[in-house]
């Protein structure tokens, strides 16, 4: 099965093959003017597909995985720092959140990453911005961010609507330094 960043990858492939397409049928001048018209239209949209994606992804920067154990993580548009994890071999986007006691799945994130939210206990709560919400605890068989993997890793499903899934303090606890350097979030172990 595609990744997520082999998906992307295929995208932006087509975008350019359409978008360098287009041009290069507007500029040679050939066709009727409403079929080149059509092709400047087609470049448009696509132009503007492409910046709403990277303004919706935060941008074209991601965390970066160093050898040595530390990741640095550039904050979004909006303030927070998102990076992406590898939970039981799916790409998972996490939002990095100090406030969060735990590692807190939305069900979507659970489902991918083969919890089904629907046969769990709900047996805690938790007070979010949005509320108290039920909480189910699971255990990842793994989490990986690039050669840093931990195992049999304790996280929360949430029992309500969570858009995507929250990075807590009970694994940023397991980094020997968390810090920040402008705008970046930096994690070492």
């Amino acid at each position: 099965m595609p990744t997520d960043d082999t998906m992307q990858l295929v995208y932006y492939a087509l975008l350019l093959v359409v978008i360098g397409g287009a041009l290069l049928f507007e500029l040679s001048g050939r066709g009727s003017k409403a079929r080149r018209q059509l092709a400047l239209w087609v470049v448009i949209f696509a132009g503007v597909t492409l910046v709403a994606k990277m303004w919706d992804d935060g941008g074209m920067s991601r965390q970066q995985v160093l050898a040595d154990g530390r990741i640095e993580i550039p904050a979004g548009r909006d303030g927070h720092f998102r990076l992406d994890a590898q939970v039981n071999g799916e790409t998972i986007r996490f939002m990095v959140d100090t406030g969060a006691s735990t590692i807190a799945l939305g069900p979507d994130d659970a489902r991918r990453v083969g919890i089904d939210p629907d046969d769990l206990a709900y047996i805690g709560s938790a007070l979010t911005a949005n509320g108290e919400v039920q909480t189910a605890p699971v255990t990842l068989e793994e989490l990986a961010i690039g050669d840093i993997v931990d195992r049999n890793v304790r996280a929360w499903v949430i029992g309500g609507d969570l858009d995507g899934s929250l990075l807590g303090m009970s694994y940023l606890r397991t980094f020997a330094r968390v810090s920040f350097e402008g705008d970046r979030l930096i994690l070492e172990r």
